[in-house]
């Protein structure tokens, strides 16, 4: 739930702030309410991946993406050469390279669903 926006002109600057709010309260909005939404996935016989740890946490059945710890890490060392005096669109970008399988084990059993033991010797974490 992001959202693209360009301004051209000083007038449109406002419009600009508005469509990202309106994205973020989106976003914020889906991941307060997770846990009522695994529930109701559950519920409904729906299984539901998701690729934020969080939402495997809160119960949706497999969360699969790139680690939130590790981004914040590596975060922290462009950062520290930008305030060095490194000029932003010098440096490199760069794509994840640590991904995470949250499986939520009571779900699966919820849903009646076995998990191959291949997956289950993959995932970073097993939440029972």
């Amino acid at each position: 739930m992001s959202a693209r926006v360009a301004s051209r002109a000083p007038e449109e600057i406002e419009a600009a702030f508005a469509t990202i709010a309106k994205a973020q309260a989106e976003a914020l909005f889906v991941f307060n309410e997770r846990r009522r939404i695994a529930d109701l996935a559950t519920k409904s016989r729906l299984p539901v991946m998701n690729m934020i740890r969080g939402h495997a946490e809160a119960g949706d059945l497999i969360s699969y993406g790139a680690s939130i710890d590790d981004l914040i890490r590596r975060s922290a060392t462009f950062v520290d050469r930008i305030l060095r005096g490194a000029k932003p669109g010098d440096l490199p970008v760069e794509q994840p390279t640590k991904f995470e399988l949250v499986i939520h084990l009571k779900t699966a059993k919820g849903l009646g669903l076995t998990i191959p033991q291949s997956l289950l010797l993959r995932a970073e974490d097993l939440i029972d």
